[in-house]
């Protein structure tokens, strides 16, 4: 009988190499690479977050009301959300079957043309056609990031490294934010923002062109460890072989119980994470009162805190383990939970600090626990073999539920104000701490035979 291999354990329980790879400066190079280029990403991502209230009141100018505005702007980040989940679903396989720099740096390329489209737009249905073709671009970036890193780093340090990748996508989003805010600031209209954010990302894209290698060997490095209790290690250890067909890759990934309850934590995450991502400068500015600008720099707040959070959590999780992992998850939803209750009862107008702690108190809760689903954990499911797989699905299927960050919130938000919206994110939040417990539960009673307790 064949050992059952579809539970990935905590690398605390599995046998050290005695020879592990050590750290270069390529090994420094490329993940300065990958996560500078991916934060450059964010200049053509908060963008239209971060311009939205200066959209609105632009397009209000033209004969839309404010609420229409809001809503078909809504519509048009929840139609780019489901683009990027398709484009997840897909651009996860191809990394892992021609490689993630392609992704990468292809992912950068696109999401260059379609952010000058939309400058160059003129009305909501080229707002769409472009913001859409931005984020199915955008979705290939991630998952190339992942390949890249399956290939240069050993399983010992998966927590570690994805941690510093993932803070690209919460530092830079924070540093991105407060460069456009600063730009706002000075008199650059929304126009202004979207160009200056598209010529920033095509800087990074030829350092990533000119620089990044797909793997170490490359470089004449030796080729890292992958975790052995991935979901192909048992076929690897028969056949020899990463490199296999799609069907291969997928079959071991869709058996996986566990892997399914991480697909289920990211709606949860993914859905909090890019409501607050794309409505808090508008929150900011409609419910807080602050200016446009001010409101995009304090924004920053949200993925500034969620990136302090990232960094302690990943190099904890090279010590905890997985199940150490899926308590974190527990923890952390469960205080995020009772953190947007409160940020429900809190008065708008009267302090205009006491939203922004709270908005920034999310972001540590949610961000840590969040930054595994997508990172070390599909690194541990998905080896060398499958890793931007795994990635592109869990992202894939957690994006599914960002369609209600956009169109639902506009519309939640316009009917019922901000303190219902917040009670009804409270409610996906608790609900995602009870899909964590089951995965920790399952975890503690399913470990492999010779797996410490």
């Amino acid at each position: 009988m064949q050992p059952d291999t579809t539970t990935v354990q905590a690398p605390d329980t599995l046998p050290q190499s005695d020879s592990q790879p050590r750290f270069t400066a390529w090994h420094a190079t490329t993940i300065a690479l990958l996560a500078l280029g991916y934060s450059g990403y964010y200049f053509c991502r908060s963008n239209l977050s971060v311009v939205l209230p200066d959209l609105i009141h632009d397009l209000a100018q033209h004969g839309v009301t404010v609420s229409q505005a809001q809503v078909r702007l809504g519509f048009i980040a929840s139609a780019g959300t489901m683009a990027y989940a398709v484009g997840k679903f897909i651009s996860g396989s191809l990394a892992d079957l021609f490689g993630g720099k392609r992704n990468f740096v292809g992912g950068m390329a696109g999401s260059i043309l379609f952010t000058i489209m939309f400058v160059l737009s003129g009305g909501f249905p080229l707002f769409t056609l472009a913001w859409v073709g931005n984020r199915l671009f955008q979705s290939t970036g991630w998952v190339g990031l992942v390949k890249v890193s399956s290939r240069w780093f050993s399983y010992s340090t998966y927590g570690t490294v994805m941690a510093v990748l993932s803070l690209s996508y919460l530092f830079g989003d924070a540093a991105c934010r407060w460069v456009m805010g600063q730009l706002m600031a000075f008199g650059l209209g929304w126009r202004g923002v979207f160009l200056a954010g598209a010529g920033s990302l095509a800087l990074l894209l030829l350092a990533n062109l000119v620089f990044l290698r797909e793997t170490p060997e490359e470089r004449g490095l030796p080729t890292p460890e992958a975790n052995p209790l991935n979901v192909y290690a048992e076929d690897e250890r028969q056949t020899g072989e990463e490199t296999v067909g799609l069907r291969a890759i997928l079959r071991p990934l869709l058996s996986s119980f566990p892997f399914w309850m991480v697909c289920l934590l990211s709606l949860g995450t993914t859905l909090l994470r890019e409501t607050f991502n794309f409505w808090t400068p508008t929150y900011f500015v409609q419910f807080v009162g602050l200016s446009a600008s001010a409101a995009a720099e304090r924004s920053a707040l949200f993925p500034l805190f969620g990136g302090v959070s990232v960094l302690v959590a990943g190099v904890l999780s090279d010590k905890l383990g997985l199940n150490g992992r899926s308590l974190v998850l527990v923890g952390g939803m469960g205080a995020t939970t009772a953190c947007l209750v409160v940020l429900a009862h809190t008065p708008g107008h009267a302090s205009q600090w006491t939203p922004v702690i709270l908005v920034a108190l999310v972001g540590f809760l949610l961000l840590g626990p969040y930054s595994y689903l997508a990172g070390a954990m599909s690194l541990d499911f998905g080896g060398k073999r499958g890793a931007a797989t795994a990635a592109g699905i869990i992202d894939g299927v957690g994006y599914l539920a960002g369609w209600l960050s956009g169109d639902t919130v506009a519309r939640v938000t316009v009917a019922f104000g901000w303190k219902n919206a917040f009670l009804a994110l409270a409610g996906a939040a608790f609900l995602t701490a009870l899909v964590a417990l089951v995965l920790a539960t399952y975890q503690r009673f399913h470990r492999p035979q010779g797996a410490e307790a």
